[in-house]
């Protein structure tokens, strides 16, 4: 077994896991980072889901590095696109035009430039990156984690990777299972927690759907159609106790108000936030911006993909895999519905058999034709030194007062609702208002171990305050600050409970991240207190 040591180990190359390595390397230490797929990215690029953020994440609400980043999005269609003269002098130009983000664009854009962001890092051979990597074993002694083993799938060689700090950046908290760290799944209870929409009981299984994302384009007029999935006669007869309709059908329930709601297609093509038709919810192209006549491409990540079977934690193996299948056999079954049943929006009959799967944008051409992965809302959690409660960052649970909860200790920011869709044992959406909040370093901190740090949605938050954390800005800020967490302590010779124990050391650490990362530990305060809106 080859062995392979660095001062941080980081598992997992989704957006957590690459902001960790950027803070890391930036600060001066070495890196391995290893990715299950063979595209670094996560939620941008193999799950193909554009980026869900603040509604001022023009102004405010990241860090200096994810703001690079957004802006490296726009100048690789600046540079590289036959752009028309409006989209090119546009400062906010957003390449899908979809009107959940301002930025909503292709998945090998956000490759490509994040690819460019560690590409200086792996010239000179500080960062080390294994694609096609995933963890199988981990050892440890008393409250230190040693090492981890990796499977290289290409070459079917097992690895030993060691170092001082291992961070866990994966989509589900692999390495909390595999290094016994003390943590959570599912839902906790109102006894628990205290939180006003935490369940009565404690669920385990209570977990917020998985999502097979896909892209898709439209050729009026030619037909596209896919062969029959498997069990598409389940699935379109499916219907949740709660939805107003069969699932594979343009009507679900409104994640705030719960009552029946119908959006189909292309009847309505606004590009306001949160208007408009389906086409335009998530597109990821809009050809109009282009001077080479191409069309819109689309990504699908809407209710009638989220997968309410079981959930993929805490079942076994044969289970978890039985549970992927299904996702992505109920996305492609919602395509097969589009392109021969739906509704057309014209009145001329069923189906759009023009519908193509873009799996050479989504980087599958060659297999199903879907997102490398699926997108997974919820991870295991660490027990944390500190969890964040509803209380902290809800308006209703904050009964009254203005503002979330002030962290002394904050390492960033944020903002989004409190979005929770429905969950695998029958919980429809939870979505409430929620204030603009702080990430507190309390929450990076495991209740023993001592050099394990989450860098994503595996940090100290409960099933509830996922809600808000889990966004693409909120994991980029998490694992930028475990990153610069775990350099801060090998450049100090400190440890990360000493760092959120002692005054002194918190705040020269919290000046690292605003003067050397340029981080936002606080809201502006006119905007700290706008509770986030509703659609």
């Amino acid at each position: 077994m080859r062995e392979y040591t660095a001062d941080l180990i980081v598992i997992g190359a989704g957006l957590g896991g690459i902001a960790a390595a950027l803070a890391a390397l930036r600060l001066g230490r070495s890196v391995i980072l290893t990715e299950e797929t063979d595209w670094i990215g996560g939620q941008l690029t193999a799950q193909a889901v554009p980026p869900d953020e603040s509604v001022w994440i023009e102004e405010s609400g990241c860090t200096a590095s994810y703001r690079a980043f957004r802006e490296g999005v726009r100048s690789y269609y600046r540079q590289h696109y036959p752009l028309t003269p409006e989209a090119r002098s546009d400062p906010w130009l957003n390449p899908g035009a979809g009107n959940v983000s301002r930025l909503c664009h292709e998945p090998r854009v956000a490759l490509a430039v994040l690819e460019a962001m560690l590409a200086p890092y792996l010239s000179n051979r500080q960062l080390q990156l294994m694609l096609e990597t995933r963890p199988v074993t981990a050892q440890t002694h008393a409250d230190r984690l040693l090492g981890v083993e990796v499977l290289h799938a290409p070459s079917g060689e097992t690895r030993h990777l060691s170092g001082p700090y291992f961070l866990d950046a994966t989509e589900t908290g692999e390495l909390l299972e595999l290094g016994q760290v003390e943590h959570v799944i599912g839902a906790e209870s109102q006894r628990q927690t205290g939180e006003p929409h935490a369940l009565s009981e404690a669920d385990p299984l209570n977990q917020q759907a998985i999502s097979w994302c896909f892209a898709v384009d439209h050729l009026e007029g030619q037909d596209f159609t896919i062969s029959k999935p498997e069990r598409y006669d389940f699935w379109r007869t499916y219907q949740p106790d709660f939805w107003p309709a069969p699932q594979l059908s343009w009507s679900y329930p409104h994640p705030i108000t719960l009552r029946p709601v119908t959006r189909d297609l292309f009847s309505n093509p606004v590009e306001t936030p949160h208007g408009g038709d389906l086409w335009h919810y998530r597109r990821i192209l809009a050809g109009r911006h282009f001077t080479d006549q191409r069309g819109d491409i689309t990504a699908v990540n809407w209710p009638q993909i989220d997968y309410l079977l079981g959930p993929i934690l805490g079942v076994g193996p044969e289970e978890h895999e039985r549970h992927l299948a299904g996702a992505r056999e109920l996305s492609l079954s919602l395509l097969y519905w589009m392109q021969t049943e739906a509704p057309r929006h014209d009145g001329r009959g069923q189906g759009y058999p023009g519908l193509r799967l873009r799996g050479d944008v989504t980087g599958t051409a060659d297999g199903h034709g879907l997102a490398k992965s699926v997108y997974v809302r919820e991870a295991r959690r660490i027990q944390a030194v500190f969890t964040v409660l509803e209380q902290h960052v809800g308006v209703e649970a904050r009964q009254g007062q203005v503002g979330a909860e002030v962290f002394e200790d904050s390492v960033g920011i944020g903002q989004y609702r409190i979005d929770l869709h429905p969950s695998s044992r029958g919980r429809n959406y939870v979505d409430v208002a929620s204030w603009p909040f702080q990430i507190p370093l309390g929450a990076l901190i495991p209740v023993r171990m001592e050099n394990l740090l989450p860098a994503g949605k595996s940090l100290g938050v409960t099933h509830i305050t996922n809600g808000c954390y889990r966004l693409h800005p909120v994991e980029w800020n998490i694992g930028e600050a475990a990153g610069a967490l775990a350099a801060f302590c090998l450049n100090g010779q400190h440890v990360p409970r000493q760092v959120h124990e002692t005054p002194r050391l918190r705040q020269e650490f919290q000046r690292t991240l605003t003067d050397a990362l340029g981080f936002g530990l606080q809201w502006p305060e006119a905007l700290r207190v706008q509770p986030s809106p509703g659609f």
